[in-house]
Formats: structure tokens, C-alpha cells, sequence
């Protein structure tokens, strides 16, 4: 069941091009009462794979920057590591609602992103002069220790996060925040995987299962992305964290 669950999941997430992992983990707790650890674990580990991919096809059309993502990519695997451990801490009574608000949050941000972009153009240009130096470092240390803490606690990948702050604290582009956003998110998930791997919370069977679903239904998804008008792909973008936040939040 979880197989054919997350085969459609894949599917839509294939079709939006978005990476899901809220939904995963809304989808694993509140459809097949998954405990809430079990599915983050699931969820960070199957975004290790999920994530690569991506990160190579990026690269290949030019759109990561090595040292940006290698340089915050690093910071991102500590702050995953003290994530995880602050989320075995949680109750799952907690967690789950506080995984919740962060889809929400990321529900927001994305909205800016795709809807309200010149709200952030001011800083974009602002900051394409000042990263540079120590204030280079100090940032992709910044970045990668809070978004990794962000993913390691909650599984939500903070694709949004990351994706924003590079925009605002380094002044580069959309596609290439989107392309180095997929290089970060790598090391982050595999540290948060394997952390709670080593802890016993993942369960290899809903991992495989939902691994297996997740990518044979994202590439048959994403076959019918070109058929739909980007005005609304951007809405479904959207609609992603904000339902998978809303049933965790309901649940």
C-alpha cells in the first residue's frame, strides 16, 4: 500500500517538479500512521537519492555553483547532525505540529519566490557586492547550519529556505539558487539519514517502498509537466507544503 501511495504521490510531485518531502512525511504519518520520527527518517534518506540527480543535471546546464554549495554544503551536514538530535528530544506529539508550521513557512516563502519576487529584488542587488571575503564564509556557514538544523529536525528538506537566502545573501539568480540548492540539500540528507539510521528510526521497509514509488512515479510525472501552462504550475508548487502541512497539522 505504501508502494502504490507513494507512486501516485511521485507522480504528482514528478508532474510540479517539486521535491515533496512534506508530503512524504504527511503522507507516511497520516495515511499509514507512520510515527512521525520513522517517517522524517524515511524522508531524508529517500531525498539523498532523489536530490543527486538533480544536482547533476543542474550542473550540467550550468546552474550550480560549486563553491557556494560545496562551502554550505559542509556547514549544512553539522547543523543536520545537531538537528536530528534535537528531533529525537521532540515527543512525537510535538514534532509532528512543529514539522507542520514548517511547511507552512515554506508554503510562504515560496510564494514570494514564485508570486512576489521583486519584494526580495532590492536585497538580490544589494548583496551581489558584499559577499565577498570573510563575509562569504560567514554566510554559507550561516546558511548551511540553520537549514541543515532545519532539515535534520524536521525532513523537510528547506529547499525554500536555502533557496531564498542564496538569492538574498549572495545576489545570484533564481536557477542558479534552484541548481545549488540541489547540491546542499545532498549532504544535508544523506548527514540526517544516516543519523537516524544509526539511531534505529528508519524502517527499511517503508524506505524502500516509498524510495521506489517516489522515483519511478516522478519520472512518469514529469512526462506531463509541458502540458500544462506555467501560471499554474506555479500554484501547485505552492499547494505542496501547504497541504501536507495542513493534514499534519489536522491529524
Amino acid at each position: 500500500m505504501i508502494l502504490a501511495g507513494m507512486f501516485v504521490l511521485g507522480c504528482l510531485l514528478g508532474f510540479a517538479g517539486t521535491g515533496g518531502a512534506g508530503l512524504t512525511i504527511a503522507l507516511l504519518t497520516v495515511g499509514y500512521s507512520v510515527s512521525i520520527h520513522t517517517a522524517i527518517a524515511v524522508s531524508l534518506s529517500c531525498m539523498t537519492f532523489t536530490v543527486l540527480s538533480g544536482a547533476v543535471s543542474h550542473y550540467r546546464e550550468g546552474e550550480v555553483i560549486l563553491k557556494l554549495g560545496a562551502c554550505t554544503g559542509a556547514a549544512g551536514i553539522l547543523g543536520a547532525l545537531a538537528g536530528t538530535r534535537v528531533a529525537f528530544m521532540i515527543p512525537p506529539g510535538l514534532l509532528a505540529p512543529a514539522t507542520a508550521i514548517m511547511l507552512l513557512l515554506t508554503t510562504v516563502l515560496f510564494y514570494i519566490q514564485l508570486f512576489h519576487s521583486h519584494l526580495i529584488a532590492d536585497f538580490v542587488a544589494r548583496n551581489q557586492q558584499t559577499a565577498t571575503g570573510k563575509m562569504y564564509y560567514i554566510r554559507c556557514c550561516a546558511i548551511g547550519l540553520v537549514t541543515g538544523m532545519l532539515s535534520g529536525a524536521f525532513g523537510i528538506g528547506a529547499t525554500a529556505f536555502i533557496q531564498i537566502s542564496l538569492m538574498i545573501f549572495f545576489g545570484i539568480s533564481l536557477y542558479q539558487a534552484i541548481g545549488t540548492t540541489m547540491m546542499i540539500i545532498f549532504p544535508i540528507a544523506a548527514a540526517g539519514g544516516l543519523s537516524y539510521l544509526f539511531s534505529g528510526m528508519l524502517d527499511p521497509s517503508v524506505f524502500v517502498q516509498t524510495l521506489a514509488g517516489l522515483t519511478t512515479g516522478s519520472f512518469i510525472g514529469a512526462k506531463f509537466t509541458h502540458l500544462v501552462p506555467k501560471e499554474i504550475l506555479r500554484y501547485v508548487m505552492v499547494s505542496m507544503p501547504l497541504i501536507g502541512g495542513l493534514a499534519l497539522l489536522t491529524h
